[in-house]
């Protein structure tokens, strides 16, 4: 089979490469998957410059998050375990984890849906306790992090206010829903965000960039506002002041979503029934920007780690359904 393998660290364009290998055997208790559709993740980014909490032994396939069809011809959704990846032709996951893959889904919507979304759910719900006519405020909103929590915010009966980069993330931002856009690059976030919201700010803030997005969240965060810390795509792991988190009574809430999966797991079970209802009723679609070939993936992930992408890139190996 064809599977993209990556043999030393460094950026994926020149560290990953295409190669014909051997079919994975699954271990105990694991499945063979065809990959019918492969979601790209900043994790595999950070994989293969070897800065990911993660280091899979060398060589390794990357992608953390499939669609796949098992040998009885279900379509499920996957995490593949490494060095077995999903940018190949065929993954190995474990059995127990997988997932029905929701009907009202695409194969390249449906490998899109898990971390994003589960993501987005726990920081929202589970961590945040966001409430109806509260104001979330989300960082990189038009990425594929962000897109997602836009989508659950407006589902949750939220009002969304969205940062992005550029003109073209901020069109992205307002066909997802966001009821107010600012354009970091053209305006001043903080200015912004406290005339959106009268000086009050966001009751909920979403944030899987780090940096300087979290320095402007502290400006802006809403008395007993909640500040859900999801990443560092931007490159910065901030230090809180925790004296100011005192003095402006809001808290800091840190998300692992991976730890549900040993410290509770049947929340990530009740979590997909819920994202698969909601996709039902049309109330989430994962937005999916591209659509490559696996002979484009190792371009298509360096383009996720340079941050030039807006909602899900997804890797279709010749001959699956998209």
């Amino acid at each position: 089979m064809q599977a993209w393998q990556v043999h030393e660290n460094g950026e994926p364009s020149e560290v990953m490469r295409l190669q014909e290998v051997e079919r994975p055997t699954p271990g105990d208790g694991q499945v063979l998957l065809r990959v019918r559709a492969a979601n790209i993740n900043f994790p595999d980014v950070l994989m293969c410059r070897g800065h990911y909490q993660v280091r899979p032994p060398l060589p390794f396939t990357p992608g953390v998050e499939i669609c796949g069809e098992t040998e009885d011809g279900r379509r499920v959704i996957a995490n593949p375990v490494l060095p077995y990846g999903g940018f190949a032709e065929y993954a190995v996951a474990d059995a127990a984890g997988l997932l029905p893959a929701p009907e009202a889904l695409d194969d390249a919507e449906a490998a899109a849906l898990h971390i994003g979304y589960q993501t987005g759910w726990f920081g929202l719900h589970r961590r945040a306790a966001l409430q109806p006519g509260e104001t979330l405020l989300v960082h990189a909103a038009a990425g594929g992090v962000g897109s997602a929590a836009v989508q659950l915010g407006k589902a949750a009966g939220a009002t969304v206010i969205g940062v992005v980069g550029g003109a073209g993330k901020a069109a992205v931002a307002r066909a997802l829903g966001c009821d107010v856009v600012v354009d970091r690059r053209a305006e001043d976030v903080v200015a912004a965000v406290k005339e959106a919201t009268g000086g009050r700010g966001a009751d909920v803030i979403y944030d899987p960039v780090g940096g300087e997005a979290y320095t402007q969240s502290t400006k802006v965060v809403a008395f007993e506002g909640r500040i859900v810390v999801v990443g560092f795509a931007g490159g910065t792991i901030p230090s809180p002041a925790l004296n100011h988190a005192l003095v402006k009574n809001y808290s800091i809430l840190g998300l692992h979503w991976g730890l549900y999966a040993t410290k509770n797991p049947g929340l990530i079970l009740d979590c997909h029934r819920q994202l698969t209802e909601l996709a039902a009723k049309g109330a989430i679609k994962p937005l999916v920007s591209e659509r490559v070939p696996l002979s484009e993936a190792a371009a298509a992930v360096q383009r996720v780690g340079d941050g030039v992408t807006t909602g899900r890139v997804t890797v279709v190996p010749e001959g699956a359904a998209a």
